[in-house]
């Protein structure tokens, strides 16, 4: 498909859920066009501007999403060039699955959460994919950010099914949710203290990102800042149940990764 029909195809009206952010509409309309095949493998995406164009939002909001799109292998850049369709959807692999405190924790340091959301919203491409059948038409969104001596060093998003899917995986875990996402920590966390670490790792995966407006006023970074972005997803008894996105700026330091295997 050429740029022209592309924008053609992404020019209909972009519908939004209440709440919702318009990033997410713009990511979940370029990730429908790609999946669908509208948007085919290798293709050159239209620029920003005229993205921005098509969806009648600002070119700020476009980078945010290309940036989503990035961070989830449906987008690559060639520098100089442009933005294109990923040739191939990325190969996860199995990593070994450690809350992101004790990731953080150090010998007298003190690790504390703040939690900034905890809304139910209506199913995105994204949660869709990684939860499958375990997610209905809405789910929980929690976002916190994790800081380490008073220094913010991860924003933190989990997603999770609402708690009459949850209920049908597992009737604790639906029952001990919103007390879970109450606590000071983050949601995983939370849910393996009360639970009994039910949780199971599921796919795992690092990327390279830039920290754009939202996440850098979260971070005290600068927009164009460098992040990691982890990516992780957990099972009950085999059923997806959980999907977080860590975006960790520079200051966190290191992070430990067990053996992997490359796409």
């Amino acid at each position: 498909m050429s740029v022209s029909e592309a924008t053609q195809f992404l020019e209909r009206p972009l519908l939004t859920s209440p709440g919702q952010p318009l990033r997410v509409a713009v990511y979940s309309r370029i990730s429908q066009a790609i999946r669908s095949g509208s948007l085919s493998s290798g293709a050159l995406l239209p620029r920003e501007t005229e993205l921005g164009t098509a969806l009648g939002v600002s070119r700020t909001v476009v980078r945010e999403a290309m940036l989503l799109l990035e961070e989830d292998g449906l987008v690559v850049t060639k520098r100089g060039i442009g933005r294109f369709v990923a040739e191939t959807l990325p190969k996860d692999d199995t990593e070994e699955f450690t809350s992101l405190e004790a990731l953080l924790a150090e010998s007298g340091s003190l690790v504390e959460t703040t939690l900034l959301e905890f809304t139910l919203q209506e199913t995105t491409d994204f949660v869709s994919d990684h939860l499958g059948s375990s997610v209905g038409g809405t789910f929980w969104f929690r976002e916190c950010v994790v800081s380490r001596d008073g220094q913010p060093l991860a924003l933190v998003q989990e997603y999770v099914p609402d708690e009459q899917r949850l209920r049908g995986i597992h009737a604790d875990a639906a029952a001990q949710l919103s007390a879970a996402a109450a606590e000071s920590s983050t949601l995983l966390q939370a849910l393996n203290r009360r639970l009994g670490n039910v949780l199971t790792a599921g796919v795992s995966w690092v990327a390279a990102s830039a920290a754009g407006p939202t996440r850098a006023a979260h971070l005290a970074t600068k927009a164009g800042d460098p992040l990691l972005v982890l990516t992780q997803t957990a099972h009950v008894g085999g059923v997806p149940v959980y999907i977080s996105k860590c975006a960790l700026p520079p200051a966190f330091g290191h992070l430990a990764v067990m053996p992997w295997q490359p796409a």
